[in-house]
């Protein structure tokens, strides 16, 4: 048989054969490296935006579906400037909205409310500069240019399945987490810069707010501009990926991407895979209705007096919960306004005391699965609407809702009062002990009204002085006249010069003993801090007295009495400070200045909603760093802007079913302001004592808010609100005290089904994200861009299976 050239003969092979064959193997290797080369130095290095991606400082949450000639086109625009600090700005986005429905982003390309609003057409060329914000070397430039041409087949495929899947995040990798040492170093120093003044931030951070909300005009526009400019939202579905989900290599990483970024990666992987979070049910005696610092039965316990109601005022635990509140058993939905106002679900605050006491008057009563509000009150059992018009009929010039915009209802029950006075476009600050009047407030809240749990004790109730157009009593059950009216006058430091004071009690009207005694007292006294009695009438179909008083605009009463008793307080004495400071039987002169705050009415609702107040002077700086009243009125249309082209399309938010609000960051009170039209929602604005005081200029726009300090507990029951709005306040936390005991606090206080809209820095979004997703919540949108995010999360009814005893809450 005729052996092959290159057949084996007795196990030996021809050694000529053997060279030729090494020979032509080499010749054709090198002819393929010489063509390999040849192809590799023609290709156009179409994807410097993955520069950007490198140096993103944000782990971005979308698919990986691409646009070559998207990137082509962005990446060979002409830019007209560079601006160095704002590299990056045309980054990586998260857009991971979960169960974020497909209309929900329909139209609105740029909804995000970090989103900058350097999205308009005249910054284009500026947009493309920013996404090229450092050239590549040669080499690196043929790498990408090879990954690119080799994975675009895998990237495409992997696209698709993306789309699939709804919600893909390739977490832990270097391309996606495009962390580098420089954009760390910068978060380094946002985090440091967190620590200064709001004052000190200037126009830093009102300027990223006002430049960063402005959205593209309509669907025609941005389906125009969508393949020259970057939205944070893509028009349509989800499915249909935005640019920014170019900006990768394919399924390769280069090694210089991967070397450079290896510390950071390290460093961004262990914090965002932290998911050993813990968590368990509170055992405490309050049960469901747990308040943290009005249940502190420890501290209740070792109080040396009760007299004044100490027991019922805030004594908050040095390490705070950390657990999650039970639900009561058959917890449901919270009904929707205005059903609400007349009935709840009973299963949601199953307490029937208050029906058995007070439903005679009225108040409350159970019906079947629901507790139902009749509208009454002690003072009103026909209704509260005939009382709120009664009152108006006697004083015109009450003007409700026009000159009386805020009111005060001190011992409000179930707050019907607050409740009926939406129908006259008044806001009420309801507050009522948490005592024997099981559940008062937390009734109130449930019905959508809104209500704080308070006592008027040893201390200042947590607001500015000054403010309240009205305050309210009817048979609040507060001893006005006592010790020098201590407690009146802490009702004279809150109300606003020219104020009401409406009172309807049976000193008013009856004639028993006990009764005379107080009404004597209260016209000594009412007498002695220049209260004006405007009115002293009876209303007929309620049988009940009212007495309606007004406080002096001047000081020319004052000056003139011949006893000063009760005293002025000194002129150090500050009628703003007002968190735990101790109350003083004295009365605060009155501005004189025509520029200061309370020298004159505000211009009537709604006028003073959108007006920088009067008192507010050029020559002070802002929050922002801006001129007070510039300031004031930048903030203003920011946040109209941000709720317009945002909130209200783009979260996947169904607005009609938000009734209760908090804005845990309010500065200005821009978003309640911006929210104002939708009638069905209210708005708790809430200053923290650690911040400037702004708390007088929210309420001067004819809204409402509190002091509080969110190392603490809020003085609010469980499940009390639908929706919370966090601007940078984790972040300040977590600097302060302790940050887990805050994301407890807002599972506390959040509705099951409720939502929390955070805006922070990226690192707290995405440890965020993380710890709400252990929480077995919904994430409905999460949104980066540099070293800032946003989330929209929803929570559910999960609870976990664990007890852990709270020891100072146990009776």
């Amino acid at each position: 048989m005729a052996l092959g050239k290159y057949s084996r003969v007795d196990g030996r092979k021809s050694s000529s054969g053997y060279c030729s064959t090494v020979t032509i193997v080499v010749f054709v290797a090198l002819c393929l490296v010489g063509v390999w080369m040849m192809t590799s130095s023609s290709v156009v290095p179409v994807q410097t935006s993955d520069v950007s991606e490198s140096k993103s400082d944000v782990k971005a949450r979308v698919t990986e579906n691409k646009n070559d000639a998207t990137n082509d086109e962005d990446s060979n625009t002409p830019s007209e400037e560079s601006v160095p600090s704002d590299e990056g700005k045309q980054k990586q986005f998260e857009d991971n909205p979960g169960d974020l429905p497909e209309d929900a982003t329909k139209g609105d390309n740029n909804v995000s409310t970090n989103q900058a609003e350097k999205n308009d057409a005249p910054d284009e060329s500026e947009k493309n500069t920013e996404e090229k914000p450092e050239e590549k070397s040669g080499d690196e430039k043929k790498d990408d240019a090879e990954e690119k041409g080799d994975g675009s087949k895998d990237e495409s495929e992997n696209g698709e399945k993306n789309k699939v899947d709804g919600e893909s995040k390739v977490e832990n990798q270097d391309s996606e987490s495009g962390e580098t040492k420089e954009n760390n170093s910068d978060n380094e120093k946002s985090d440091e810069g967190s620590d200064k003044s709001e004052g000190e931030k200037g126009d830093s951070q009102i300027e990223e707010k006002v430049d960063n909300e402005k959205d593209v005009k309509s669907d025609q526009d941005s389906t125009e501009k969508k393949d020259k400019s970057s939205e944070v939202f893509p028009s349509g579905a989800q499915s249909e990926l935005s640019d920014e989900s170019t900006t990768q290599n394919g399924s390769f990483k280069t090694q210089s991407t991967k070397s450079k970024n290896e510390k950071e990666t390290q460093k961004s992987s262990d914090s965002e895979n932290k998911s050993s979070y813990s968590w368990k049910v509170c055992k405490t005696t309050a049960g469901p209705d747990y308040i943290p610092c009005l249940d502190n039965l420890q501290a209740i316990k070792k109080l040396p007096s009760t007299k004044h109601y100490e027991h019922r005022e805030r004594h908050c635990p040095e390490n705070p919960p950390t657990c999650l509140v039970p639900l009561p058993e058959g917890y449901q939905r919270s009904l929707e306004w205005p059903t609400s106002r007349e009935k709840i679900w009973y299963h949601n605050v199953p307490h029937t005391k208050l029906a058995e006491v007070k439903g005679h008057q009225n108040w409350v009563k159970v019906s079947g699965e629901y507790l139902t509000f009749p509208g009454g009150g002690t003072q009103f059992k026909h209704g509260a609407l005939h009382y709120i018009d009664f009152i108006q009929q006697s004083v015109p010039d009450i003007a409700w809702g026009k000159r009386s915009r805020v009111v005060l209802d001190v011992g409000c029950g179930v707050a019907s009062f607050g409740g009926f006075l939406f129908d006259r476009d008044v806001l009420t600050m309801s507050l009522a002990p948490k005592d024997e009047h099981e559940a008062q407030v937390q009734f109130a809240l449930e019905r959508g009204i809104p209500a704080i749990s308070a006592v008027m004790g040893t201390v200042r109730l947590p607001y500015p002085g000054r403010v309240f157009d009205i305050v309210h009593c009817a048979r609040c059950r507060v001893p006005w006249h006592i010790e020098g009216g201590k407690l009146l006058l802490e009702l004279n430091r809150m109300l606003r010069p020219g104020g009401f004071f409406v009172w309807s009690a049976t000193p008013i009207y009856q004639k028993l003993p006990e009764d005379v005694e107080i009404w004597e007292a209260m016209k000594k006294l009412t007498k002695a801090i220049c209260w004006e009695v405007i009115s002293i009438t009876k209303d007929k179909v309620n049988g009940v007295g009212i007495a309606v008083y007004r406080k002096p605009l001047t000081n020319d009463c004052y000056e003139q009495r011949s006893k000063s008793e009760p005293p002025l307080c000194k002129d150090s004495d500050d009628p703003n400070a007002a968190w735990n400071v101790p109350l003083q039987a004295c009365m605060h002169k009155l501005p004189v200045s025509s520029s200061e705050r309370g020298s004159k009415l505000p211009v009537e609702w709604p006028e003073r909603v959108g007006k920088a107040p009067y008192w507010l002077s050029s020559s002070e700086v802002g929050v922002y760093g801006k001129p007070a009243p510039e300031d004031f009125l930048a903030d203003h249309e920011h946040w109209k802007r941000v709720v317009k082209n945002s909130y209200l399309k783009g979260l996947g938010i169904n607005w009609s079913n938000v009734r209760n609000a908090m804005d845990m960051r309010a500065v200005y009170g821009g978003l309640a302001a911006a929210l104002k039209d939708l009638k069905n929602i209210w708005m708790m604005n809430v200053v923290s004592i650690d911040a400037p005081d702004t708390l007088p200029i929210i309420y001067e726009r004819g809204l409402f808010g509190i002091y509080h300090d969110w190392c603490e507990s809020f003085s609010t029951y469980p499940r009390s609100y639908d929706l919370l709005h966090a601007d940078h306040i984790f972040s300040r936390i977590k600097k302060k005290c302790n940050f887990m005991a805050l994301v407890a606090e807002v599972d506390r206080i959040l509705r099951p089904e409720g939502k929390i809209i955070v805006r922070d820095t990226s690192d707290i979004i995405n440890e965020l994200e993380g710890i709400f997703k252990s929480m077995q919540w919904s994430i409905r949108m999460t949104f980066s861009k540099d070293k800032e995010g946003l989330l929209c999360v929803q929570k559910t009814m999960w609870r976990p299976k664990e007890e852990e005893t709270v020891t100072y809450a146990i009776a």
